[in-house]
């Protein structure tokens, strides 16, 4: 019996050291098991990060991506074939069918063995498109490793490039250059928000298919050039799950993450000195945001009341009756004009841990508070009262618009390379009621009108007075009698 929760506890605590914010269980889909031996460094650093390995060829019978409908692996690492197809268990709809549930996909091509037909098919689903050429390459006769591409240059190096403005980093790398040999080209479709460049090509750089005699090719078979090119590419789906496709797989293999490689010696870089690869810290960088160690976002709380600034007024009711200084958290109903306080605490998973979520510079995480179509669009700021160990407080304080109905708070924040937020909650709106309209004493412009009714009030009060204490008039009739007696005598 000890043994058996001893055992529980390390299973427990293997999930726990697991540095993806998802699952550790990776399928590594390889042509040959002796194909593994050029990837070592690769493995040791994914087994090291706490990923459980599984490798299969793409036609083997025991090969299945679900397991009693569900995933069973929760990522797939997809090296490259000499076949043209990938097997019945790894066919585009399967892998499609894998990305809907919610798994992860990193695909690495090469123009040396060639870009099966159904990954071109798998691709275009993405709105990814391949040259039409098999055994397509990148050829810059710029930025080629001097040293190893000999007279074809398709073994491109390039230097880090900053994320663009308004995007989180999580690729670069300190310093070396990364080389990239016989790299797949990309061009990526421009009506699709999901997906994103990694690594571009450099403007010097071209697609070339390999087998052909250059000297027939014209400039009319170029299937693309300079920065219409991709070489590393991110597809993230509605649902977050993320597809990487590398152009390059020999960028894995270990000789490349230890290798010296040099930029060919020109006008403009006279003294070019050989360098060490950034390979595998590249590497790691795009293994960790495709696993999901990077870039995942979680909602920890989401919090709105009334603000505290809000008036307190004898006559004023707030919402379930209480007055406006109660404060209730996440109340159902607010009333038109209310001010409001909002919050919601963003983590951000970071390798191994929960960290505060921090917006890119130029960003901003947005609340809008929306009936049919947005009253109120705000900017949410980091709260300077209140703060956690593992989460950014975000808040915003607003009036309520003059209008009653179903009114929603809404944060909506899909950046790429980050995984999609939206987080929304329904409230009612009322109008004042009857007891809750400012008193005419309080209203300036009914000043007139209330000192009518009290100049009327006090013309009615000193008449009454008057009326009552004044004596009555005499009658004429009784006047005339005494003054006939009078003449008698």
């Amino acid at each position: 019996m000890r043994l058996r929760i001893l055992g529980l506890i390390a299973g427990f605590l293997g999930l726990v050291s697991a540095l993806s914010a998802q699952g550790n269980k990776v399928l590594v889909v390889l042509e040959d098991e002796a194909d593994k031996s050029k990837y070592s460094q690769l493995w040791a650093g994914l087994s090291d990060r706490g990923f459980q390995l599984s490798y299969q060829t793409p036609k083997a019978t025991g090969l299945s991506l679900f397991q009693h409908g569900v995933p069973a692996y929760t990522h797939l690492l997809l090296l490259p074939t000499k076949s043209k197809g990938l097997g019945p268990n790894l066919t585009p709809n399967l892998i499609v069918e894998f990305v809907n549930a919610g798994s992860n996909v990193l695909l690495t091509l090469s123009s040396e063995t060639g870009v099966p037909s159904a990954i071109a098919s798998l691709l275009l689903e993405l709105d990814i498109a391949l040259p039409p050429d098999r055994n397509s390459v990148v050829v810059d006769h710029f930025n080629y490793d001097a040293k190893s591409a000999g007279e074809g240059h398709d073994t491109l190096l390039l230097s880090s490039t900053k994320a663009k403005a308004g995007l989180k980093d999580y690729f670069s790398f300190p310093s070396g250059l990364l080389a990239l040999p016989h790299p797949v080209g990309q061009v990526l479709g421009p009506a699709s928000p999901l997906l994103s460049s990694i690594v571009k090509a450099p403007s010097t750089a071209y697609t070339h298919d390999s087998k052909s005699d250059s000297t027939t090719e014209s400039i009319d078979d170029v299937f693309a050039t300079g920065n219409q090119i991709t070489l590393v590419s991110a597809f993230q789906a509605r649902n977050s799950a993320r597809f990487t496709v590398l152009g390059s797989a020999e960028a894995l293999e270990d000789k490349w993450f230890d290798a010296s490689v040099q930029l060919p010696s020109s006008s403009s870089n006279a003294k070019a000195t050989a360098e060490k690869t950034s390979n595998k810290a590249f590497a790691a960088a795009l293994t960790a945001w495709t696993f999901k160690e990077t870039g995942v976002l979680k909602v920890e709380s989401v919090n709105h009341r009334l603000a505290a600034d809000t008036p307190k007024d004898s006559t004023s009711k707030a919402v379930t009756g209480h007055s406006f200084l109660n404060l209730e958290e996440n109340p159902s109903i607010y009333r038109i004009k209310n001010n409001v306080h909002y919050t919601i605490a963003l983590s951000e998973w970071s390798h191994n841990s929960w960290q505060p979520f921090q917006p890119a510079t130029s960003d901003a995480v947005q609340l809008e508070f929306s009936m049919l179509s947005p009253f109120h669009r705000l900017n949410l700021s980091p709260s300077t009262t209140q703060s956690t160990a593992n989460s950014t407080l975000l808040e915003a304080d607003f009036t309520l618009p003059d209008q009653h109905g179903i009114f929603n708070f809404l944060v909506e924040y899909r950046r790429p390379f980050l995984t999609n937020i939206e987080e929304k909650r329904s409230v009612t709106v009322r109008h004042f009621a009857h007891d809750e309209w400012p008193r005419s004493f309080a209203i300036s412009g009914a000043y007139p009108w209330i000192g009518g009714v009290w100049i009327t009030i006090g013309a009615w009060v000193v008449f009454v007075a008057l009326w009552l204490y004044s004596a009555p008039a005499k009658p004429r009739g009784e006047l005339k009698v005494q003054g006939g007696k009078g003449g008698g005598r």
